[in-house]
């Protein structure tokens, strides 16, 4: 049997980067003559914007801090022992680097037990332990606290969460066995499925403390000396924590089956980690802790052996690195301020860009459009969405006032637009209407103004092309709702200046959004790959495959909705317009459906109704389709529209769309809600052989997104 020590020393040896985290000791007496105390505190050396995590040697150091105090403990030199973060960073969980790095399931098996082996030994200390909750936790730092006797948490705690599953883990160093143990199998539930399947949902100080995980809750600005009175006032004696008896009957079951359903309708059974750690959660319920702890290393290194695990950190560093230094922007020194914003229309897509910019850059913005009415309807809408905040209580009343005083609407361009310095059009989406709106607008507003677009599959060039100056055109592509998806695509028309788009990716940035840089090619990235996505789909169905077989087809991909879900959300009419836009460019790979030409002809909103609470075929839509005598099957369809994927994202990489697969993938992610399990899309095809077998070679190198060789 390896000893921790060992196990931990050999782990270390295979990540050679860590950024190591130290457990420092320090001593003192409790007030109240509690008694001596030992505080074992959590750095990285780093300030918060480094956040501390749990690598090999870090969980050595804790483990040599724990030899120190267990002694002290033994020899009844200290009463009790607490552990919490440097400022404002408790710690984040497992160093994911090295993970990345392993090869073998003995390896990925050692990281599992050593967390286990050192966590589980501030559980049996002969004196009371407590963990302080100061700052943000995620995944291993949460679990550190679940091993201590008590626990408590920061007001001012921004992040709270056990992200495992998101990823493509599970919470694997106690969070599977303790949580439902402490706070209930369907508050655990809530917290390690639901919350990770939800964009990886984060809790804050309250909401921990309200789950019963914390069991005291004290303001951020003197927490610890607050943490430190009451942790006296429980070893006298004075303070009893009560909690309430947890239901290992027939509620536990329930919750797991609830989990179960929440799996299924994210990821429709297409990625193994939440089912594995609904299964250590369900057998929890015999409040066996070492079985359990047994369960998550083996679910630990048999998931960190798997793909999608790897294509969920692939995904993750694409969002949290690349999404943030956007491959080919210029040098942000070239970037322009931004002081007022001009957006020309008022309907709801203006409306949302407008309510964007002034929430994120906090200057004048002004809309306008054909009509008074129009123009009103525009600035009410911003306005009853700022009272909305107000009401959540997500700003106070003064910043309220002072957002509305900043938004206003005009009819005519010159009195709005001539002293702006970026000017965003989000009008029909008609070529001959669109350049229109820019000669009227360069005709008034400075001659420094970026003139940005939100066109989503028409030319930037083209847009462009009348203009006195078309370096100064860009595109600026958002997606629906503006509010929700990151994604901004910036594109580069052929005259594009260097400052004209180092604007655009300084004020991108002020938006808190993630910008990729695209070329000017049709459709640009999301929607070209959708739209041949869906192409294919609706190809099937108008061949003769019947709609239900085509939308189960792609369920294995665990994909946020289904395409004729997806369709209906675009709106059939605009998902029309885009693939005939893109028929005109690629008619050798677009099709236009006739069936969907049908659908949109008759007003249908979309192919299904909802009387029963699900989707079903709309009786209407059913007789205005017109099929062949071609049917596939799932597989058969699943292959079709893969190998379409697969060769349309070659093409792209070849015309330079975009730098690399890599840039395909953070869109897919951060613009259409692709799975963080699939890596995007490419690493997918990767893994399933489709990249090969349709372009002879992978998107990516062995390695990437995959198990190392």
């Amino acid at each position: 049997m390896s000893t921790t020590a060992e196990l931990l020393k050999g782990a270390a040896e295979l990540f050679p980067g860590e950024v190591v985290t130290s457990a420092h000791v320090r001593h003192f007496d409790l007030p109240q003559g509690a008694g001596r105390f030992a505080l074992i505190t959590l750095d990285n050396g780093h300030d918060h914007t480094k956040p501390t995590t749990l690598g090999p040697q870090s969980l050595a150091n804790i483990d040599a801090a724990i030899d120190q105090v267990e002694k002290e403990a033994a020899d009844g030199d200290i009463v009790g022992v607490g552990v919490t973060g440097k400022p404002f960073i408790f710690a984040v969980g497992a160093d994911l680097k090295g993970v990345e790095l392993l090869k073998r399931h003995e390896d990925a098996l050692a990281i599992g037990k050593g967390g286990h082996d050192v966590f589980k030994r501030l559980s049996k200390l002969a004196v009371p332990t407590f963990a302080y909750y100061n700052g943000a936790a995620m995944g291993g730092g949460v679990e550190v606290g679940l091993h201590c006797t008590y626990r408590t948490v920061s007001a001012a705690l921004p992040a709270f969460s056990l992200p495992e599953v998101f990823l493509g883990l599970v919470p694997g160093w106690g969070g599977c066995t303790l949580l439902p143990n402490l706070i209930g199998a369907d508050k655990a539930v809530s917290v390690i499925i639901e919350n990770s399947l939800n964009q990886n949902k984060q809790l804050k100080g309250e909401q921990v403390h309200d789950l019963g995980i914390a069991d005291a809750i004290f303001e951020g600005a003197d927490f610890l000396e607050q943490s430190l009175i009451w942790t006296a006032s429980v070893l006298k004696g004075e303070i009893a924590i009560e909690r309430p008896v947890v239901d290992r009957g027939e509620a536990w079951d329930q919750a797991v089956a609830r989990g179960r359903f929440i799996a299924d309708s994210k990821v429709h059974g297409a990625a193994p980690a939440a089912y594995r750690a609904l299964d250590i959660i369900a057998a929890a319920k015999n409040g066996d802790l070492q079985q359990g702890y047994d369960a998550e290393d083996k679910a630990l290194a048999d998931l960190i052996m798997g793909g999608e695990l790897r294509s969920g950190i692939y995904a993750f560093n694409l969002v949290q690195k690349r999404g943030k230094r956007p491959a080919g922007a210029p040098d942000k020194s070239l970037a322009r301020p931004v002081t007022k914003v001009g957006v020309v229309g008022a309907g709801l897509m203006a409306s949302q860009l407008a309510l964007l910019f002034l929430r994120r850059l906090e200057v004048p913005v002004v809309l306008t459009d054909i009509d008074q009415e129009r123009v009103d309807k525009g600035v009410g809408y911003v306005h009853a969405e700022i009272d909305k905040l107000l009401g959540k209580g997500r700003i106070n009343q003064d910043k309220a006032n002072r957002l509305k005083a900043l938004v206003s609407g005009v009819l005519d361009k010159a009195e709005g637009f001539s002293d702006a310095d970026f000017v965003i059009e989000a009008v029909f989406e008609e070529m001959g209407v669109k350049q229109q709106v820019f000669a009227e607008v360069e005709a008034v507003a400075p001659a420094h103004a970026i003139l940005a677009t939100n066109t989503s599959s028409l030319s930037v060039s083209e847009m462009a092309s009348k203009l006195k100056h078309p370096e100064r055109v860009v595109g600026f592509h958002f997606f629906n709702p503006v509010a929700v998806l990151p994604l901004l695509e910036i594109v580069r028309g052929e005259k594009t200046d260097d400052a004209s788009l180092a604007t655009a990716f300084g004020v991108a940035k002020k938006l808190k959004k993630t910008a990729v840089l695209t070329k000017d090619a049709p459709a640009f990235v999301v929607n070209r790959i959708l739209t041949r996505f869906m192409g294919e789909i609706q190809n099937v169905i108008d061949e003769g495959t019947p709609v239900e077989v085509a939308e189960k087809a792609v369920e294995p991909l665990g994909l946020p909705m289904s395409p004729l879900v997806l369709l209906e959300l675009v709106g059939p009419a605009i998902g029309l317009h885009v693939s005939e836009t893109l028929n005109r460019a690629f008619p050798e790979r677009f099709t236009v459906s006739p069936n969907l030409k049908r659908v949109v002809e008759a007003g249908k909103r979309g192919f299904y109704v909802y009387d029963s609470g699900k989707p079903e075929l709309d009786p209407e839509v059913a007789a205005l389709l017109q099929q062949g005598d071609t049917v596939l099957t799932e597989e058969q369809v699943r292959a079709r529209v893969l190998d379409a994927v697969a060769q349309e994202i070659g093409l792209m990489l070849e015309e330079g769309v975009v730098a690399e697969a890599q840039d395909i993938d953070l869109c897919l992610i951060t613009g259409a809600g692709w799975p963080f399990h699939l890596g995007g899309i490419t690493p997918y095809l990767d893994r399933e052989g489709v990249s090969e077998r349709v372009n002879g070679k992978r998107f990516l190198e062995p390695g990437v997104a995959s198990v190392p060789a």
